[in-house]
């Protein structure tokens, strides 16, 4: 099925139960002509890179859009159980009675492999969409929010100083929590990764430094959300997470 054209060819095309090396075809077309590229089927899923995973054989739902990025859903949750950021190469081959289909990034290396042994629809979309999202608020928002109302960090928070500067950069809330001991508070206005984490965990050591090395330091990070990948690297860091909305 095919709806619409422009100079590529069809604006949406869409083949339902194709042979594997059709599915192929079309998902390679879409990767030449920068375009919106779904797939469902029966198929397993393995990740190497910062760390591994593996998801044995089931039906999903495969995404790849033209910035790179790729996500894996199953009919559980809104969250992909797997996923590669923006800025990765795709690419799909036929292998014997499979469609192997490879996300791959070198900083840091990174590699997504979706082998298909059944596509039940692949498509293709030709994607114009240059609005920008309309914000709610900003971090500067959420900075105002919370030194309005500081218990919503958590009761007993008192903030003594914003934009605390420290060799590893600016900590956007520096204060003390009920027991007095110091508190490093990190902002952001959307849902975040890990690299959120990393960067409040580094404020962390730079005032365990400026301080004293065995200093009682938190860090919290506070946003609307995060991603799986920050949440397990909170909890390996010894960091806390609080949601938030720049939004009163």
């Amino acid at each position: 099925m095919t709806a619409g054209t422009d100079d590529t060819g069809p604006r949406i095309r869409t083949n339902v139960d194709p042979s594997l090396r059709e599915a192929a075809e079309i998902i390679d077309d879409g990767f030449r002509g920068d375009r919106l590229v779904t797939a469902f089927g029966r198929c397993t899923v393995d990740y190497d890179g910062r760390a591994s995973s593996t998801l044995g054989l089931g039906d999903r739902h495969v995404m790849c859009k033209p910035d790179g990025s790729i996500l894996v859903h199953t009919d559980e949750g809104q969250q992909p159980v797997n996923w590669q950021p923006p800025g990765c190469t795709h690419e799909v081959s036929t292998e014997g009675d499979r469609v192997v289909l490879e996300s791959e990034r070198s900083t840091p290396a990174e590699r997504l492999v979706v082998e298909f042994e059944r596509v039940g629809q692949v498509s293709t979309f030709a994607v114009d969409d240059a609005t920008e999202l309309s914000l709610d608020g900003t971090e500067e928002d959420l900075r105002n929010r919370i030194l309005d109302d500081p218990e919503l960090v958590e009761q007993g928070f008192t903030p003594l100083a914003t934009e605390r500067e420290t060799a590893a950069g600016a900590i956007d809330i520096f204060g003390e929590d009920a027991d007095g001991r110091t508190v490093a508070v990190e902002l952001k206005r959307k849902r975040v990764g890990p690299d959120a984490v990393g960067q409040l965990d580094r404020y962390v050591d730079a005032l365990r430094r400026d301080l004293h090395d065995d200093a009682d330091i938190r860090g919290i990070l506070v946003s609307p959300s995060v991603t799986d990948r920050a949440a397990d690297l909170l909890e390996r860091n010894g960091l806390e997470f609080v949601s938030l909305t720049p939004r009163k």
